[in-house]
């Protein structure tokens, strides 16, 4: 091949990848939008407290946000809040010198909640829960001191897709990850912009973005965790069956309550036959139309990722 050729070659690929960039971002901001929309995220006057982690979820949720909010039609203030736990060996400069670079407030907040969680938790068991209640209950601290109207978590579609299961499979509920909620004690509103978000598209979206990622030595470092189990089911089903992922997701907003079997939900004790039909009565045990033999299943996904630009 001349050397014309391999330059073509190059410009072709380089052409193409800024093309599937520019596709991926588009789709993130509108998803990210359309969650903000749909829960009603961020209002007018709104002082949102980002929390940045170092990997790769907050910072694509900072940078899609501080995007968002010059072009937003209310006006509203970020901070990015990070919580340095003390962990050995990390980078403390990493995430100052980001956040300066990018222009957006920032506090960063020390604490050793590294050597509580060593010196309670047996070696070999699994920290997450008393890590993730010392980070919580600072971080809540922190967001009172800073005035913050929101919390701004970063968590994505899968996320909230593990934690449901994880539920299911270990806790016998059926509960999820909600994009939106009031902290137990009431001061807090917590949201989740990324909720439509999938984990795949973050991933990709970090490497172009090219974002100095920093790892983490507790819980993303442990192995056989239950979380990582369901990460894993999930995954192969998302390789296998193209489409079940999405429609997993979609069923967490089409909820019939009178089709589980909990009481406090659905009035089962008092319901009578009054001679009337009733919409979704035992027709809804029939299998739908997308129920049927594999290969022939129609695919409903999330509308907002249908259709890419």
């Amino acid at each position: 091949m001349h050397r014309t050729d391999e330059a073509k070659a190059e410009d072709a690929k380089a052409k193409k990848q800024a093309f599937e960039s520019q596709k991926l971002s588009k789709r993130l901001h509108r998803q990210v939008g359309q969650a903000i929309t749909d829960f009603n995220m961020i209002e007018g006057g709104d002082k949102v407290m980002v929390c940045m982690s170092g990997g790769k979820d907050s910072y694509a949720m900072l940078d899609v946000l501080m995007n968002l909010q010059k072009r937003a039609p209310v006006a509203f203030e970020l901070v990015a809040v990070n919580l340095d736990q003390k962990q050995p060996g990390f980078p403390e400069h990493v995430l100052p010198e980001y956040l300066k670079k990018v222009g957006v407030p920032f506090r960063i907040e020390e604490q050793d909640t590294y050597s509580v969680v060593k010196r309670v938790i047996p070696e070999g068991k699994t920290t997450c829960s008393l890590c993730s209640r010392l980070r919580r209950g600072i971080l809540y601290r922190v967001a009172s001191e800073l005035c913050c109207t929101k919390i701004a978590l970063g968590h994505h579609r899968d996320d909230m897709l593990q934690t449901l299961f994880m539920n299911m499979f270990f806790g016998s509920k059926l509960k999820g990850m909600p994009p939106k909620l009031v902290t137990d004690n009431g001061d807090h509103v917590v949201i989740r912009p990324m909720a439509y978000c999938a984990e795949k598209d973050l991933a990709t979206y970090a490497e172009h973005r090219q974002f100095p990622i920093i790892p983490c030595n507790l819980c993303g470092s442990q192995d056989g965790l239950q979380r990582q189990q369901m990460r894993e089911m999930i995954n192969e089903w998302d390789r296998k069956f193209p489409g079940r992922v999405d429609n997993m997701f979609t069923a967490l907003s089409n909820i019939v309550p009178s089709h589980l079997m909990d009481r406090s939900l659905y009035p089962f004790t008092t319901i009578q036959a009054a001679g009337q039909p009733v919409v979704g009565g035992d027709i809804a045990f029939d299998e739908e139309e997308s129920c049927g033999p594999v290969g022939e299943s129609k695919i409903s996904i999330v509308s907002i990722r249908a259709q890419d630009d």
